[in-house]
């Protein structure tokens, strides 16, 4: 693949902390490779912004392989970027053209507040989780591979549910900020399993009442999620969470 360099106008979100107004400021980054990564750009305009004694631009990273999903932000008003199936840090800037004006701003969303720039808040997800996303199970050493016979349709799909990385791409695409994908991803991951039996009749209500707590909207029907998810975490799973609140409300106003 043939490596260039290009020029470009960036029109970067700058928000101090969560109470400043915030607005976008314009930056100029010159001789950057086609071969970086998006975030790696960043890096460079930042070293160039702390030798001229300002403030750099605060993001979030940590794997920088498209595992933890916390290089999230709009890139030209499409959450991760233009790329299908891709987080930013796995976006190259081959992606742009030479002399191209991009814009970047943090992830838009009453849930997911700004902390700082491009930061924002998704301590919610964690909360959403911590209301049902788990299982009972024997702590000591790791059960056998095969110790509990799982249907192979069954694993494959709760394989997939589970490759959400919680990056909030579904919350930021859907026009009314809903979390519905995130959610039937985490309890689609466990309802598929035997091992996520015995909190089943819970488990949906209770993430799904996190998750209104929260702020998050209301599903849209339209697919955004799906189509900006860079795990391609599919519709269906949306159904299945449907799915299991129904069964197990019926379930708890039987045994009331």
């Amino acid at each position: 693949m043939e490596h260039y360099n290009m020029n470009l106008t960036l029109k970067i979100w700058r928000q101090k902390d969560a109470k400043a107004k915030g607005g976008f400021e314009t930056y100029q980054v010159k001789n950057i490779s086609s071969e970086m990564s998006f975030l790696e750009m960043i890096d460079v305009l930042n070293e160039d912004l702390i030798t001229e004694g300002k403030d750099p631009i605060a993001f979030d990273h940590d794997c920088r392989e498209g595992i933890c999903g916390s290089c999230s932000m709009y890139i030209n008003g499409k959450p991760h970027g233009p790329w299908k199936a891709t987080t930013v840090c796995q976006l190259h800037m081959r992606a742009f053209k030479d002399g191209e004006t991009v814009v970047v701003e943090p992830w838009r969303a009453n849930a997911f507040p700004v902390i700082k720039d491009l930061c924002v808040d998704r301590s919610a997800f964690d909360r959403i989780v911590q209301a049902g996303g788990y299982i009972s199970v024997n702590t000591g050493n790791a059960v056998d591979g095969n110790a509990i016979p799982v249907d192979k349709d069954k694993a494959d799909k709760s394989f997939a549910a589970a490759a959400c990385i919680a990056c909030g791409a579904c919350v930021a695409a859907c026009k009314n900020s809903s979390a519905m994908l995130f959610v039937s991803a985490k309890v689609s991951h466990l309802a598929l399993l035997p091992q996520g039996e015995p909190e089943r009749k819970t488990r949906a209500i209770n993430m799904v009442a996190q998750m209104d707590k929260e702020g998050f909207g209301s599903c849209t029907n339209i697919g955004a999620c799906e189509a900006t998810c860079p795990k391609e975490i599919r519709l269906t799973n949306i159904a299945r969470l449907n799915a299991e609140y129904l069964s197990a409300a019926l379930t708890i106003d039987k045994e009331n």
